[in-house]
């Protein structure tokens, strides 16, 4: 019988030489490991596999079920191996994923995290967090993408940076203003004189040990300017997330483009290739019926709409019909009714 944690990591690695990032499993896993060798286990049951996946008691029932996949998915290799090991049903904790509604960020909101910042200690985490809470805010960039830049990515002379192995595999160049170029070459600065030798070298972001940050320690430092600038309450149902960074990015971008009056939809494309999207249909996601851009999206609407009525035209209201409807025909539908 092979070893369940050696088993984990060539399950993780086959499947990561397929293609997959396999981010979630490569966390999970080794604690269902873990899990099973606590309780004597050698071989996966159902109930067991329940069991670990609802232990977050304060979790979701979403992330349940994502926990009960990812240990579906490894019992189902295991398998063939050993057909002991039980595979979980897929109808075990049922769970509608539903899309979270975001917190938007005001400007207001991001600078007060910004000097929330500024007051970490040590003085290169705080540096650290200032610049990299910054360029989410003005990149719309995943905080995995941010914490992955090495520093020949971060091209300033140039105006740009370059985004590489991103989501899917992908990569991509960002453009920056000269106000994003002019504060990440004052953090460049700041971290070389902080820590002279890090312990990535390659690393443009460092944590206050000088290490390469990760996802789950950019999202401590968010915890702690959430807290420390009041964001921290329940305002949508729920606290905001670092990820509602992206969103309000998304929201800015399009207030900007309604405002200078460009062709919203002829931009939509290059809002996708900043965002790392292969399809503008990938980008509706993040577009957020907020009331700003609902106000600009009408007042355009209506000044089209005047422009393109000829003159003496009468209100559209006037031109309905004052007359009973008539009934819409019916058509007959052959065969059995459902």
């Amino acid at each position: 019988m092979i070893p369940l944690v050696q088993a984990v990591d060539d399950y993780v690695a086959m499947r990561r030489a397929l293609g997959y990032q396999l981010t979630e499993h490569g966390r999970v896993l080794p604690r269902f490991a873990r899990f099973l060798d606590e309780r004597g286990e050698p071989l996966i049951t159902t109930v067991l596999a329940l069991e670990f996946a609802t232990l977050p008691t304060e979790a979701s029932v979403v992330w349940w079920h994502q926990r009960l996949a990812i240990v579906r998915g490894f019992a189902r290799y295991l398998q063939a191996f050993d057909a002991r090991h039980e595979v979980p049903p897929s109808d075990l904790l049922p769970a509608a994923r539903r899309r979270a509604r975001p917190y938007l960020f005001s400007e207001a909101e991001i600078a007060a995290m910004l000097a929330a910042a500024r007051s970490m200690r040590p003085p290169l985490r705080a540096a650290s967090c200032e610049a990299l809470i910054g360029l989410l805010a003005v990149s719309g960039m995943r905080v995995s993408e941010a914490c992955g830049l090495d520093r020949a990515d971060v091209e300033l002379a140039e105006g740009r940076l370059t985004v590489r192995h991103a989501k899917n595999g992908r990569s991509r160049e960002i453009p920056l203003h000269p106000s994003t170029v002019a504060a990440l070459d004052r953090y460049a600065r700041t971290r070389d004189e902080l820590c002279p030798h890090p312990k990535d070298p390659a690393a443009f972001f460092l944590t206050g040990g000088g290490g390469r940050p990760i996802r789950q320690t950019v999202g401590h430092w968010f915890d702690r300017l959430r807290h420390a600038t009041g964001l921290d309450q329940e305002t949508v149902g729920r606290r905001a997330r670092l990820h509602d960074v992206r969103h309000s990015y998304v929201l800015r971008v399009l207030l900007g483009w309604y405002r200078d009056g460009d062709d919203v939809e002829a931009q939509l494309p290059r809002l996708s290739t900043v965002l790392g999207h292969v399809h503008p249909s990938d980008t509706f996601w993040y577009l957020e019926a907020a009331p700003e851009l609902l106000a600009l999206a009408c007042e355009r609407l209506e000044r089209t709409w005047e422009a393109s009525s000829p003159a003496g035209m009468p209100d559209v209201h006037t031109r309905l019909p004052l007359s009973r409807p008539t009934r819409p025909r019916q058509v007959r539908r052959r065969g059995r009714r459902r």
